[in-house]
């Protein structure tokens, strides 16, 4: 009986001969998984359609549903994202630094992937295309556990994966799912160390906690996103209603979805009723402090609960704040690291706001919609890092490698 080991340990093996591809033969299986994603379209929609019937049936919240969804459009994005990867420079063998010793010898620190990656997430089937296509191109098996959520859909989407391996002559094994053992499988792939090289959670705050604290893997951190924009004194009223209706409207289920909004109470009165109800006149509930209720009664009273919530829907906390130095210090408290925004006309300001924030991604005068690895470039992303360490951000091809070490000599010996 095959067990998660055993499947940890395929993919192990597997790891060698991907990591050895060259460039033309990676690309040609991620062309493959882009053709094949929209020829089994039906098939991977019939199955997430059983998914999201058993979730809503379990009392699964709207946003988890918006993020387990597939349909043609978002099957073809996917296949779309998978070619853009293809097309993206390979970064296995990319020299990051490199020279010549006063000795002769010849030294070069080069990029070379993981080996093989294991990925925790729920409910979030396009996270099983992305994170597979990344680790492929970057020359990494990958293991992959979708939750029972997206169960029958990950079961689709792996298979289409081991198919366009297998018909480019790469091992299919280096694409394996651990969902059919449910949370052992999970905790299998926390245990694996010297099998798995790295792991990476997605998911919520208490899944990603969670992977941190058991696993014995070396875990990349992804982050959930309490996400902060701040209306400074000078913010354009044209710009705040657009940002900040696009950043908690556009897709309000994403970790760079806007969750706390702070204006500068000299501003206040000026941009809290056109900001606000537009956001209202779009469903969103608003969760405001005493100053904000003031100026628009229509809001609900914020709780002290509020300001530290990643919401995953249209609800949006509000804080009218006394000037830059207290937005600074309220989102030094309650930010997860992920992505804040300033809105402003003032340079020394938003020059502070970038220094000052302690964030993955800081923006001046942007929607934090644009905290993406497909928008920053990368085809896809395999989550976004709040974390210091190697990797920070959107996650692409080159968060998927580590580098070696190569040394080139002609006898040389150390006196």
């Amino acid at each position: 009986m095959t067990t998660a080991t055993d499947k940890l340990r395929l993919a192990k093996a597997a790891s060698g001969a991907l990591g050895q591809a060259n460039t033309l033969l990676k690309n040609e299986a991620l062309h493959s998984i882009a053709r094949l994603l929209p020829a089994r379209a039906d098939q991977i929609i019939a199955a997430n359609r059983k998914d999201l019937e058993r979730g809503i049936a379990e009392g699964l919240s709207s946003g988890l549903q918006d993020r387990l969804s597939l349909d043609e459009t978002r099957i073809l994005a996917l296949a779309a994202a998978v070619n853009q990867i293809a097309n993206l420079p390979d970064p296995v063998g990319q020299v990051v630094r490199g020279s010549t010793l006063p000795n002769g010898l010849v030294i070069s620190q080069t990029r070379v992937p993981f080996g093989v990656v294991g990925a925790i997430y729920e409910a979030r089937p396009n996270v099983t295309i992305d994170i597979a296509a990344l680790a492929i191109k970057s020359g990494n098996a990958v293991v992959l556990r979708g939750g029972t959520a997206a169960e029958n859909t990950n079961l689709v989407l792996v298979s289409v994966l081991q198919e366009a391996l297998a018909s480019v002559g790469l091992p299919a094994d280096a694409v394996q799912t651990v969902d059919d053992f449910g949370r052992q499988g999970a905790v299998e792939m926390m245990q694996a160390r010297g099998i798995v090289d790295v792991l990476i959670p997605r998911g919520s705050a208490s899944l990603i906690k969670a992977v941190v604290a058991e696993s014995k893997v070396p875990v990349i951190e992804t982050g959930d996103g309490v996400v902060h924009i701040f209306l400074d004194e000078t913010a354009s009223t044209d710009w705040s209603v657009k940002i900040v209706h696009n950043s908690k409207t556009q897709r309000p289920s994403v970790c760079n979805a806007l969750e706390t909004l702070l204006v500068h109470e000299a501003a206040a009165e000026r941009l809290l009723p056109v900001v606000l109800q537009k956001l209202v006149d779009s469903g969103v509930t608003i969760h405001g402090c005493e100053a904000t209720r003031e100026i628009f009664p229509a809001a609900v009273p914020a709780t002290e609960e509020d300001w530290s919530t990643e919401y995953y829907s249209l609800d949006l906390a509000v804080k009218v704040v006394a000037d830059l130095d207290a937005a600074l210090a309220h989102i030094a408290k309650y930010s997860t690291h992920h992505t804040e925004s300033i809105i402003t006309e003032d340079v020394a300001n938003a020059e502070r706001f970038l220094a000052e924030v302690d964030s993955a991604v800081v923006m001046v005068n942007s929607a934090t919609r644009f905290t993406d690895g497909s928008e920053f470039g990368f085809g896809a992303e395999v989550g976004i890092s709040t974390q210091k360490l190697h990797a920070r951000g959107p996650m692409g091809l080159q968060e998927l490698t580590s580098t070696k070490w190569i040394v080139r000599g002609a006898g040389q010996t150390r006196a």
